[in-house]
């Protein structure tokens, strides 16, 4: 099934079921008012929630149409937001670019930072930033959000929590990163509000897509219109989904609604890095892994971050070429102060 958080009722907003072709929908408080009450009680929900996407899906009467620009993300806010690296690739690129080795752990032992969770962007809300100076990037992503997951669960029955699965732009800011990591801390500043598709869908509705571990479809990106790339989600995904849970949970429970990230989805291309789409390749989920290439061919970046103004589209189609999850489209914006915190 399909399920989608409106804004309405609060900042929470108002849980409600979609149908398959993204066409209509109906709120369901009488059930959960919220995604994360429902997956806070899912045995006694998700059967419910359930019934209601089959009479969506059944009739074109039932419910109303679905405006996916008056969605939040999924969950407005979260427990948790843990976001892998799991396409290793895209570290070794990252590595390469500033001359430094990768260790050979990073292909055993994934990496994850824990990323703000109490104030994700809507699908269609605009990116907020002081300065263009910061080097604003996206980058697309898959991600699952669990049920409650045992501290120190093996990754061979981790698979068994993940509830829904959805799209990730992870916004960040890459001028920032270099002096935040140089503290020895980790990721604060330089990751600001990530958005969420405005759908999150089962693992069942993916069909043969899902093999319990990753998602077998193109991630597709454009900025300002121009396709991007279109890269695998299920290959060259070093880590799936159940080796990143079974990390986050190795010394702590992960609550009902934990979201967990799979990193910039990112494909080789003949065992070498990626090629952009117009050189026969699949082109990228991010400015930075394009700028990585540029610098190891020719010794310098040549395409700009993000400027105010530009849009990104994400988005994953099925096999016949229906969105699953709807869109992420998003414009970069200057911050004007406190007004729009």
């Amino acid at each position: 099934m399909k399920l989608a958080t409106l804004k309405q009722g609060g900042r929470d907003g108002i849980l409600a079921v979609v149908s398959r072709d993204l066409a209509r929908c109906r709120a369901v408080p009488e059930i959960s008012g919220t995604l994360q009450q429902a997956l806070d009680d899912w045995t006694e929900a998700a059967p419910r929630l359930e019934a209601v996407y089959r009479a969506l899906n059944a009739s074109e009467a039932y419910g109303q149409p679905f405006d996916q620009g008056a969605c939040a993300s999924p969950l407005p806010r979260a427990y948790q937001w843990c976001d892998g690296s799991a396409y290793v690739n895209h570290v070794e690129l990252v590595r390469k670019a500033r001359g430094a080795e990768m260790p050979e752990s990073f292909w055993t032992d994934p990496l994850m930072y824990q990323g703000g969770s109490d104030s994700f962007l809507g699908p269609r809300d605009p990116i907020p930033a002081g300065s263009e100076d910061w080097g604003i990037d996206f980058e697309a992503e898959v991600a699952v959000v669990t049920g409650d997951v045992p501290m120190g669960v093996p990754a061979e029955r981790a698979g068994q929590y993940v509830r829904l699965v959805m799209l990730v732009n992870d916004v960040s800011l890459r001028n920032l990163i270099p002096a935040e990591l140089a503290k020895g801390f980790g990721f604060f500043q330089s990751k600001p509000s990530s958005a969420f598709s405005p759908v999150a869908v089962t693992p069942d509705e993916l069909g043969d897509a899902w093999d319990g571990a990753r998602v077998h479809r193109p991630l597709r990106s454009t900025l300002n219109g121009d396709l991007f790339g279109t890269p695998d989600a299920g290959v060259d995904m070093t880590f799936g989904f159940p080796q990143l849970i079974a990390h986050a949970a190795k010394t702590r429970p992960l609550a009902a609604g934990s979201i967990v990230g799979s990193g910039t989805v990112s494909n080789k291309l003949d065992g070498g890095p990626g090629k952009p789409i117009g050189q026969g390749g699949a082109g990228y989920s991010c400015i930075a892994e394009i700028r990585m290439i540029e610098t190891i061919q020719a010794g310098r970046p040549a395409t700009p971050f993000l400027r105010f103004g530009d849009r990104v589209r994400i988005e994953m189609p099925d096999a016949d070429g229906n969105s699953i999850f709807g869109a992420i489209e998003q414009e970069v914006v200057p911050h004007r102060g406190e007004s729009q915190a």
